[in-house]
């Protein structure tokens, strides 16, 4: 089990080691990992359909003599890491004390504290339009508060402070969505479409709306300079 904030990590350098080169993961790659994330994926069964993808995709290779197009980009491999969560659901019952232990590693109070500090100032010195600047103040004082409840007594659940960070992201990104300009929005949406276009055949639609909303939630916070709340960020970024 690894620890909780290398999920990202691990999947990229997977997927660059087995593609043969150091290809920057897209945003719609980020986004389709923030998805497994969100559902629970075990981050042993996206490397395991990562293997599975490639393991078919060089033997095609083999059998057409190099005429096979090269894989550029990691929703190529949404299908196979289905099969494997699939594959996977028995073997994860009874799995969740060791998970929670992994979970906690690498997760010393102080750290925390520190990574809602810079937060809050982050999305303190952020200039939004309203409603989004009196949402991202609220925020922020949020955090600190968080911070200042963890100095005087240590967390008991990262799970739950999570959701919490979860719930304040979602806050504030819900106010962002209605301050944003309606040009800005649909140029995001036309980008995050063509870049499935090729995927399509690939993902289910449920799974398609997932990444697109996690894609548009992605740029409105990169463009704004925000950061992201989630405990995984920890450990990425």
């Amino acid at each position: 089990m690894q620890n909780y904030f290398n999920y990202f990590t691990e999947i990229e350098e997977r997927f660059q080691q087995r593609r043969g080169s150091l290809l920057m993961l897209s945003t719609l790659d980020w986004a389709l990992i923030e998805t497994w994330r969100e559902a629970g994926v075990p981050l042993e069964a996206v490397l395991r359909g990562i293997d599975h993808a490639f393991d078919k995709h060089d033997a095609k290779t083999l059998r057409f003599a190099g005429r096979v197009r090269k894989v550029n980009g990691l929703a190529w491999c949404a299908q196979s890491v289905m099969e494997a969560v699939e594959q996977a659901t028995e073997a994860s019952i009874g799995a969740g004390a060791g998970a929670q232990e992994a979970m906690e590693s690498g997760f010393e109070t102080e750290r925390v504290v520190k990574y809602l500090e810079q937060n809050a100032g982050t999305i303190e010195a952020a200039k939004l339009n309203p409603p989004a600047n009196a949402i991202a103040a609220e925020v922020a004082g949020r955090l600190k508060a968080l911070a200042v409840g963890l100095r005087v007594e240590p967390m008991h659940s990262l799970e739950e402070l999570d959701r919490t960070l979860s719930v304040l992201e979602e806050k504030m990104f819900a106010a962002l969505l209605t301050s944003a300009p309606e040009e800005e929005l649909f140029a995001l949406r036309e980008q995050a479409a063509r870049e499935l276009a090729p995927y399509r055949g690939k993902m289910k639609a449920v799974q398609i709306k997932q990444v697109q909303q996690q894609f548009l939630q992605k740029k409105v916070l990169e463009i704004r300079k925000l950061p992201r709340l989630s405990l995984f960020y920890m450990g990425h970024g």
